[in-house]
């Protein structure tokens, strides 16, 4: 079961409803910046963490101020649409609240996760090679409690990771398929269950790289199950040309 730090007491709660409710995560953006980005991939992550868990979510944004903008930032960077949270209809039964906010930001009731500031670069326009993902990745690398700063080389090393990763991933695809293995689907979950600890789920990933044991058909199934909840699209190279 995923647990998150409540910012408000520093103490992990639950992040699903007993019975196995409805979760809704709500993403506090008030405008359109690399910080509001930030907020709005974290809530995504959590989001597709809940759903991999099994557990009934709906994603809201909150927020007045240059929506169109902020969500056309956000499809750049692989961050599914969140639905208005003054259009949403009340009377779904039991539910969760978890609230994303940007720390020192808004202070809504409930439970909250607070998201630390990005310095430097920050917006999808930002990437000079035309893939976002990049900096999705490199935003994921950083703990989001700790603040990001997105200079060329945080840059540079996301951009190497995800070619050499994609490389991989095209290579393995081409092996017949094994399952992941359970001790590695046991620590990826460990790991993003554990207050959303993606810098984790990426050192597991590095090991699953390495690792000599495993099958390369192992490998791929291992990275595609892994992507469900980072999103940088780790089999974008299948079929491209060795």
């Amino acid at each position: 079961m995923l647990r998150i730090i409540d910012a408000r007491t520093g103490e992990p709660v639950d992040a699903t409803t007993t019975g196995r409710g409805l979760t809704c995560v709500e993403a506090h953006a008030p405008a359109l910046d690399a910080t509001a980005l930030r907020v709005l991939l974290v809530a995504d992550v959590l989001v597709r963490a809940l759903e991999l868990g099994g557990t009934p979510v709906w994603g809201l944004l909150s927020g007045d101020r240059e929506r169109a903008e902020l969500g056309a930032a956000a499809a750049a960077l692989g961050i599914r649409p969140f639905e208005d949270r003054h259009e949403a209809a009340a009377g779904l039964g039991e539910r969760q609240v978890v609230h994303v906010v940007q720390e020192g930001g808004a202070r809504p009731d409930g439970v909250r996760v607070a998201v630390a500031p990005v310095h430097g670069r920050g917006l999808p326009d930002d990437v000079p090679d035309d893939d976002p993902a990049v900096l999705r990745l490199a935003l994921l690398s950083r703990p989001r409690n700790l603040p990001a700063r997105l200079d060329d080389a945080a840059l540079g090393e996301a951009r190497d990771t995800l070619a050499r990763w994609r490389r991989a991933v095209a290579g393995w695809a081409r092996h017949p398929s094994r399952p992941v293995p359970e001790e590695v689907r046991g620590r990826l979950r460990t790991a993003w269950e554990d207050d959303l600890d993606l810098p984790s789920v990426l050192r597991v990933l590095r090991q699953v790289e390495t690792g000599p044991d495993l099958p390369d058909g192992a490998r791929f199934e291992t990275y595609a199950y892994a992507d469900r909840l980072l999103g940088v699209d780790l089999a974008r190279d299948l079929g491209a040309p060795e």
